[in-house]
């Protein structure tokens, strides 16, 4: 059975893309995209497959 770890991270305005980027360098894969709940951009849901 494969096992997930999740990470959620904020997206700047200015610069989402570059930031997908990098985690997706680190073996993260974009889950969904949201409004932050504070109104001042999006947050990222992320998962990579857990190391055991």
């Amino acid at each position: 059975m494969t096992k997930w770890e999740y990470f959620i991270t904020p997206l700047p305005l200015h610069t989402p893309g570059q930031v997908l980027n990098m985690h997706g360098e680190e073996g993260w894969e974009l889950v969904q995209i949201a409004s932050a709940p504070n109104g001042t951009g999006s947050v990222a849901y992320m998962k990579r497959e857990k190391n055991q």
